[in-house]
């Protein structure tokens, strides 16, 4: 049996919801190992002048603690 931990990461990014999350895991991977997993909580989006300027998204990373 594993013992798993749960966090949340708040990112964001200029690119996309799918880059926001990449650079969670990224950011989170250089202080926790392990991770197994990214669920995306919650997206939401910045608009400016009629179109979207930033992406947010809340995740929650699971790793495994040793």
């Amino acid at each position: 049996m594993a013992v798993l931990k749960v966090i949340e990461i708040l990112a964001n990014s200029d690119n996309g919801w799918e880059d926001a999350a990449k650079q969670a895991v990224a950011e989170a991977s250089k202080s926790v190992k392990n991770i197994k997993s990214v669920y995306i909580n919650e997206q939401s989006a910045t608009v400016e002048d009629g179109k979207i300027k930033n992406y947010r998204v809340n995740v929650k990373i699971t790793f495994e603690v040793k």
